[in-house]
């Protein structure tokens, strides 16, 4: 609650009272003000002494707002003694400034009886300063309900700290008459309402909060402006948000200019972005100071970067210690590492203790490792959760591992579906295996993508006939998948793409694919391509092929080479190949190679 002091209105104006010193000099644009006071002032003091009750009121009003209090005082008491209830008012805001409150609010509650909406608002704050809140509501009221703005704010607070359901009633009326804080807290309230009632993804700030933040910003309302300027940003308007969030900044919101720092880094600006950052920081946002750490780090200036990590640190930002640990290992400095993600982790930052695990878990502490890993994915690190289901699985533990990878494949973890989508693939249960791999998929992984293309080419039925008996090629979804992979570096998704491709009689494209799936140690790419150059006549090329894949462990290859050494006279060279192609196999390559083998030897020996 806002303490009375030198909020106290005067003479039902709404005015505030002001300084009680003024500057000896003043403003050539001042000048005529100041002549027309003076000329006004003798003109009311003139009346006063002539017994004019009102002038008497505004004469003590004058001197009261100019911090003239041992002049105010008589004219304000001779006025309320003829009954004036605006210098009733303004005699207990003088009482209340000289630190006299009980007797202030007896002449405010003269003045409030006798009608006076500003007395009642000043004897409801009195009230609730005093802790009696049922006077305080009542005064409140009464101000409130003449339509009085400063008493209905007033009164939309005290209901508002009680629970109240009738706070938002009074706090619309105060922000409809123009209070910016009445308005910023309607909108604050507002979306409280809409976060309550939304689902867990969340809903949009309802149009009537923006509404109210916009009336609170252009009225100066610095927090107000910088809650509308994330609403824009949020939205994509970037330009009006950066404008929000300039104006708030200027206003000293240390919130702001850390996130106009934001947008300006994010069009590319970061010069600019490091002043607002700075600005921010020397305010103590800690979000700044981390930024600048960053931005630091990233320039190779580790020392700075630490010193602003350290202030992030300082300011109570707990990322502060977590960039802090990433620096340290970045450099190699494992043990100060472990004691900025400890510090980090024992605050509660969920990824800390994650990286905390990672490094235990790489020095070989499994033990220590488990209950990070445990504490990060619990306050709802995915990653974290993921970590752990591998943990699970380098230990035999199959069900626990599952279960720690459904929840982070849950929450949108790429490689933690992929691991439930293959689970399901050896359970048999396709139908679930196919949703994890398409969520993986589409996440980006190419292992993913392949396995999801192969249960759905188990699936797909043969390929109908030409009716000229010229078998029909239509693009698969299979396809499309095994190409998405293929073209992320998986090696066998390249063979399989090569393989449609010859099924429909692209050679050229056939070949690019087993050529890139070789060159990146395929054996099967090596080995089609060489089947490829082979039909195409170029067996000297193919035996190239060929022997890279028999050497890579490819058991038909090693035949075909056999095969085309024998052809060509060469049995020694063509007998030690079907030797390579019998250890290789598999069963029926190695039927086929130990025929050949023996029927060499036999040629040898004759």
């Amino acid at each position: 609650m806002d303490v009375m002091g030198d909020k106290a209105t005067l003479f039902e104006t709404g005015r505030f009272v002001q300084p009680s010193s003024r500057e000896d000099t003043d403003t050539p644009d001042e000048t005529g003000e100041i002549a027309d006071e003076a000329a006004e002032e003798l003109r009311q003091r003139l009346a006063a002494e002539a017994g004019d009750v009102e002038a008497m009121s505004v004469l003590g009003a004058m001197l009261l707002r100019r911090g003239d209090l041992d002049g105010a005082e008589p004219h304000l008491r001779a006025a309320t003694a003829a009954g004036d209830r605006a210098a009733a008012n303004n005699l207990g805001v003088l009482l209340h400034q000289r630190g006299y409150a009980d007797e202030a609010a007896g002449w405010w509650r003269i003045a409030a009886v006798a009608g006076s909406t500003a007395a009642a608002h000043a004897l409801g704050r009195h009230h609730r300063e005093r802790g009696d809140e049922p006077a305080a509501e009542y005064w409140l009221r009464q101000s409130a309900e003449q339509g009085h703005t400063l008493g209905a704010y007033a009164l939309a607070d005290l209901l508002e700290h009680r629970g109240d359901a009738g706070a938002e009633h009074w706090m619309r009326a105060a922000a409809e008459r123009g209070h910016r804080e009445a308005a910023y807290r309607l909108a604050r309230a507002l979306d409280r309402k809409v976060a309550r009632e939304a689902d867990d993804d969340g809903a949009p700030v309802p149009d009537e909060a923006e509404q109210w933040y916009r009336q609170a910003a252009a009225r100066g309302h610095r927090r107000a402006a910088l809650h509308l300027g994330t609403i824009l940003e949020k939205r994509g308007e970037l330009k009006e948000a950066g404008r929000w969030y300039l104006t708030s900044a200027k206003d000293g919101e240390a919130r702001a200019a850390c996130a106009l720092g934001f947008l300006l880094r994010d069009a590319g600006d970061t010069e600019n972005a490091a002043v607002w950052w700075l600005r921010a920081a020397q305010d103590g946002d800690g979000n700044a100071a981390n930024a600048l750490g960053a931005l630091h780090a990233a320039r190779g200036e580790t020392q700075t970067a630490e010193r602003w990590y350290r202030a992030a640190m300082d300011a109570g930002d707990v990322n502060g210690a977590y960039n802090l640990g990433l620096l340290c290992a970045e450099q190699g400095r494992t043990p100060h590492a472990e004691q900025w993600y400890r510090r980090a982790a024992y605050a509660g930052h969920q990824e800390a203790a994650n990286a905390l695990a990672i490094l235990l878990l790489r020095a070989g502490d499994e033990t220590g490792a488990e209950p990070w890993f445990s504490k990060a994915a619990e306050a709802g690190s995915v990653d974290a959760a993921f970590n752990l289901g591998i943990l699970h699985a380098g230990r035999g533990e199959e069900q626990a591992a599952l279960r720690w990878y459904e929840r982070a494949a849950a929450a949108g973890h790429t490689e933690a579906a992929l691991q439930v989508g293959m689970a399901r693939l050896r359970d048999g249960d396709d139908q679930e295996a196919e949703r994890h791999l398409r969520c993986a998929a589409g996440g980006g992984s190419a292992e993913a993508a392949y396995r999801l293309a192969t249960v759905l080419d188990s699936r797909r039925p043969p390929e109908p006939a030409h009716e000229l008996g010229e078998p029909v090629h239509r693009r698969s979804e299979c396809e499309e998948w095994y190409e998405r992979a293929a073209s992320q570096g998986h090696r066998r998704a390249q063979v399989r793409v090569g393989m449609h491709a010859a099924a429909r009689g692209d050679v050229v494209e056939a070949a690019r694919w087993y050529r890139e799936a070789a060159e990146a140690g395929s054996r099967n790419g090596a080995f089609n391509l060489g089947l490829l150059l082979a039909r195409e006549g170029s067996e000297p090329e193919a035996a190239v092929w060929w022997t890279r894949a028999a050497d890579a462990g490819h058991g038909r290859a090693a035949l075909r080479l056999a095969l085309v050494y024998a052809r060509r006279g060469e049995l020694a060279e063509g007998q030690r190949w079907a030797d390579r192609a019998v250890s290789l196999g598999p069963d029926s390559v190695a039927e086929r190679a130990a025929r050949l083998r023996d029927a060499l030897r036999q040629e040898l020996s004759a």
